[in-house]
Protein backbone atom coordinates (compact mmCIF):
# COMPACT_ATOMS: atom_id res chain seq x y z
CA UNK A 1 0.00 0.00 0.00
CA UNK A 2 1.34 3.17 -0.82
CA UNK A 3 2.39 5.57 1.77
CA UNK A 4 -0.12 8.93 1.90
CA UNK A 5 0.75 12.22 0.95
CA UNK A 6 -0.62 15.50 1.46
CA UNK A 7 -2.26 17.56 -0.87
CA UNK A 8 -3.32 20.96 -0.91
CA UNK A 9 -7.04 21.96 -2.98
CA UNK A 10 -7.14 25.48 -4.38
CA UNK A 11 -9.84 26.48 -5.61
CA UNK A 12 -10.76 29.55 -8.24
CA UNK A 13 -12.62 31.79 -6.41
CA UNK A 14 -15.53 33.36 -9.30
CA UNK A 15 -15.35 29.64 -11.66
CA UNK A 16 -19.04 29.05 -12.61
CA UNK A 17 -17.51 25.41 -13.36
CA UNK A 18 -19.06 22.60 -10.54
CA UNK A 19 -16.11 21.32 -9.16
CA UNK A 20 -14.43 25.50 -9.22
CA UNK A 21 -11.58 24.48 -11.55
CA UNK A 22 -9.86 22.62 -8.39
CA UNK A 23 -5.59 22.30 -8.70
CA UNK A 24 -4.33 20.01 -6.13
CA UNK A 25 -0.81 20.70 -5.32
CA UNK A 26 1.49 18.08 -3.21
CA UNK A 27 2.99 18.70 -0.24
CA UNK A 28 6.80 17.99 0.15
CA UNK A 29 9.77 18.06 -2.43
CA UNK A 30 9.22 18.21 -6.09
CA UNK A 31 10.90 16.02 -8.38
CA UNK A 32 10.08 17.62 -11.90
CA UNK A 33 11.15 20.81 -10.55
CA UNK A 34 14.33 19.39 -9.64
CA UNK A 35 14.70 17.61 -13.14
CA UNK A 36 13.35 20.39 -15.48
CA UNK A 37 13.67 23.50 -13.01
CA UNK A 38 12.94 26.21 -15.81
CA UNK A 39 10.97 23.72 -17.81
CA UNK A 40 8.73 23.22 -14.25
CA UNK A 41 8.23 26.92 -13.44
CA UNK A 42 7.29 27.75 -17.42
CA UNK A 43 4.42 25.10 -17.80
CA UNK A 44 3.21 25.61 -14.29
CA UNK A 45 3.07 29.75 -15.35
CA UNK A 46 5.08 30.60 -12.72
CA UNK A 47 6.77 33.86 -14.94
CA UNK A 48 8.61 35.30 -12.26
CA UNK A 49 10.53 32.32 -10.79
CA UNK A 50 11.31 31.07 -14.25
CA UNK A 51 12.87 34.31 -14.83
CA UNK A 52 14.63 34.04 -11.23
CA UNK A 53 15.85 30.43 -12.31
CA UNK A 54 17.00 31.31 -15.74
CA UNK A 55 18.82 34.20 -13.98
CA UNK A 56 20.28 32.35 -11.51
CA UNK A 57 21.37 29.18 -14.02
CA UNK A 58 22.82 31.98 -16.38
CA UNK A 59 24.89 33.69 -12.89
CA UNK A 60 25.78 30.48 -12.05
CA UNK A 61 27.68 29.66 -15.89
CA UNK A 62 28.98 32.87 -15.69
CA UNK A 63 30.88 32.57 -12.41
CA UNK A 64 32.12 29.20 -13.83
CA UNK A 65 33.65 31.15 -16.57
CA UNK A 66 34.75 33.96 -15.10
CA UNK A 67 36.14 32.92 -11.93
CA UNK A 68 37.26 29.56 -13.41
CA UNK A 69 35.61 27.76 -10.85
CA UNK A 70 36.06 23.96 -10.90
CA UNK A 71 33.73 22.04 -12.36
CA UNK A 72 33.22 19.83 -9.70
CA UNK A 73 32.70 23.13 -7.55
CA UNK A 74 30.05 24.08 -10.41
CA UNK A 75 28.90 21.24 -10.58
CA UNK A 76 28.06 20.90 -6.77
CA UNK A 77 26.40 24.41 -7.02
CA UNK A 78 24.20 23.83 -9.81
CA UNK A 79 22.70 20.18 -7.89
CA UNK A 80 22.73 22.65 -4.52
CA UNK A 81 20.34 24.73 -6.67
CA UNK A 82 17.93 22.14 -8.24
CA UNK A 83 17.43 21.15 -4.78
CA UNK A 84 16.59 24.21 -3.07
CA UNK A 85 14.36 24.57 -6.29
CA UNK A 86 12.61 20.84 -5.76
CA UNK A 87 12.38 21.91 -1.57
CA UNK A 88 10.81 25.48 -3.11
CA UNK A 89 8.65 24.79 -6.00
CA UNK A 90 5.47 23.65 -4.38
CA UNK A 91 5.45 26.49 -2.59
CA UNK A 92 6.22 28.97 -5.60
CA UNK A 93 2.90 27.13 -7.24
CA UNK A 94 0.92 27.75 -4.14
CA UNK A 95 1.77 31.34 -4.20
CA UNK A 96 1.36 31.48 -8.22
CA UNK A 97 -1.90 29.78 -7.73
CA UNK A 98 -3.01 32.54 -5.16
CA UNK A 99 -2.08 35.42 -7.57
CA UNK A 100 -4.19 34.11 -10.25
CA UNK A 101 -7.50 33.80 -7.80
CA UNK A 102 -7.35 30.80 -6.26
CA UNK A 103 -8.55 29.91 -2.62
CA UNK A 104 -6.88 27.33 -1.00
CA UNK A 105 -10.27 24.89 0.51
CA UNK A 106 -8.12 22.43 2.37
CA UNK A 107 -5.68 19.63 2.73
CA UNK A 108 -6.30 16.33 1.51
CA UNK A 109 -4.33 13.00 2.72
CA UNK A 110 -3.92 9.99 -0.15
CA UNK A 111 -2.21 7.46 -1.80
CA UNK A 112 -2.18 9.90 -5.18
CA UNK A 113 -3.39 12.36 -7.14
CA UNK A 114 -6.87 11.08 -8.51
CA UNK A 115 -7.56 9.49 -4.80
CA UNK A 116 -7.18 12.64 -3.43
CA UNK A 117 -9.75 14.01 -5.79
CA UNK A 118 -11.79 11.84 -5.48
CA UNK A 119 -11.59 11.95 -1.28
CA UNK A 120 -12.21 15.64 -1.35
CA UNK A 121 -14.89 15.76 -3.92
CA UNK A 122 -17.21 13.29 -2.06
CA UNK A 123 -16.25 14.96 1.31
CA UNK A 124 -17.81 18.28 -0.35
CA UNK A 125 -20.39 16.87 -2.05
CA UNK A 126 -21.31 14.32 1.68
CA UNK A 127 -21.19 18.29 3.72
CA UNK A 128 -23.16 19.91 0.88
CA UNK A 129 -26.40 17.25 0.48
Amino acid sequence: MARPRLYSVHLRTWSASPDRDAVFVREGFAWGAFVFSLGWALWHRLWVPAILLAGAIAALTLAEELLEIHPLIAHAASFGLAVLIGFEANDWRREGLRRRGFAEAGLVSAANLGEAEHNFFTRRHASSA
